[in-house]
């Protein structure tokens, strides 16, 4: 059995990037160690990761783990999502869920999108200096997707902070993050029983009234349906707006590029944008239903598995020049949004939120700028996900 190595360090949260370079030129696959101890076979290459993710012998089950899998550990309300189920399950379940999501609804929110930018815009114009991340990027998000599941806009910000302290506990505080999850759990479920007595137009109501139709979608099923868009729509959304925007700073050519034409941000500028700039740095773990080879290495039946999206996307095999930005690149099949039966059903409401956010922003300011040095920037804990606590700028009128 290969000895695992531990590569997810101090200098892995500020920029994972030079990580999975590293790891990538070295091996396909590497046996490595997670931040719990636990152990899972990393895949870092484009082609291996893009046949991975689609290969039908890696479930996403956590009950395909032989290992004793633990993963964060979530109510049972919450274990039913889309994240967690394989085929035919998770067939249906998309199907059903896919009435609901559809790319009308999603249209019909461009106005809505545009507006409340507009509005959190105007809040910035006329000071000298902006948090980025707490004054646009979080509350741009967090109102868009709670007007798509109908969440009251008085209940939104306690969502935030449940979120804040899943993903940045305070070791000080060991049941903060347990508490919030119980919270959050427990809302959920009240405002699915809410939505069933007074439907309205948003996407938890029609989701309650597929599952009340007679369609085989559970009770947990719903609720769990309902964290986990919440979830990936709110907190992908604000770190994808910080990195995306540090991207463009990194990038001045680029960003004068972009601001010529803002507030048009065209396909091939957000593709390039969700490809340089997504936080995930891997799809969620599969654990194969059989003994499988990778890259010439044996994988057992069972054990974790993660695909590096985030290095797959920054494979010069796969893409010229990778560690560019280059907002005119084409033919752009990145990996930011998954592959196969998991690919995200949020796809079409992260583009368009992407456009609308990163358009206007640099339309409205267009002297914008970094207000401290980038070493000073600091990153949130995660491996998995890489973003920004703050992202102070100048915003220059």
């Amino acid at each position: 059995m290969t000895s695992p190595i531990a590569p997810f360090d101090a200098d892995y949260l500020l920029d994972p990037y030079v990580v999975h370079a590293k790891l990538r030129d070295s091996a396909p696959v590497h046996r490595v160690e997670l931040p719990d101890g636990s152990q899972a076979w990393l895949v870092t290459r484009e082609a291996d990761v893009r046949r991975g993710l689609a290969d039908p012998r890696l479930s996403i089950d956590k009950r395909s783990s032989r290992t004793g899998y633990r993963g964060f550990r979530l109510p049972p309300v919450f274990e039913a999502n889309l994240l967690n189920i394989d085929p035919p399950d998770h067939t249906r379940l998309r199907r059903l869920v896919s009435h609901a999501f559809t790319r009308r609804r999603i249209d019909t929110l461009q106005d809505q999108i545009q507006a409340e930018t507009d509005v959190l815009l105007d809040r910035m114009a006329g000071r000298a200096q902006s948090e980025l991340i707490a004054d646009f990027a979080a509350p741009l998000p967090l109102t868009v997707i709670g007007d798509l599941l109908g969440i009251p806009s008085g209940d939104r910000e306690a969502f935030h902070g449940w979120t804040n302290a899943l993903l940045s506990p305070d070791p000080e505080q060991p049941q903060q993050a347990k508490q919030a999850v119980v919270q959050m759990a427990q809302f959920m479920v009240d405002l699915v029983a809410t939505k069933r007595a007074t439907p309205a137009d948003d996407f938890l109501s029609d989701l309650i009234a597929v599952r009340d139709a007679g369609d085989e979608l559970t009770e947990d099923e719903l609720v769990s349906l309902a964290f986990l868009i919440f979830w990936a729509g709110y907190e992908n959304a604000v770190k994808l707006i910080g990195k995306a925007v540090l991207a463009l700073f990194d990038h001045p050519e680029q960003l004068a590029a972009l601001r010529a034409t803002a507030p048009t941000v065209s396909d091939a500028a957000v593709e390039e944008l969700l490809r340089y700039a997504h936080p995930s740095q891997f799809a969620i773990r599969r654990f194969p239903t059989e003994d499988i080879t990778i890259g010439d290495v044996r994988i057992p039946a069972g054990d974790t598995v993660l695909f590096g999206t985030a290095s797959a996307d920054r494979d010069p095999a796969f893409v010229p020049d990778p560690d560019t930005l280059d907002l005119t690149r084409a033919d752009n099949q990145h990996l930011a949004l998954g592959h196969g039966i998991h690919y995200c059903l949020g796809a079409p409401l992260a583009r368009l939120e992407t456009r609308i956010a990163i358009g206007s922003l640099i339309h409205r300011f267009p002297r914008m700028a970094l207000a401290v040095p980038r070493e000073q920037l600091r990153w949130r804990s995660s491996f998995r996900e890489h973003g920004l606590r703050e992202l102070p700028v100048i915003l220059g009128g």
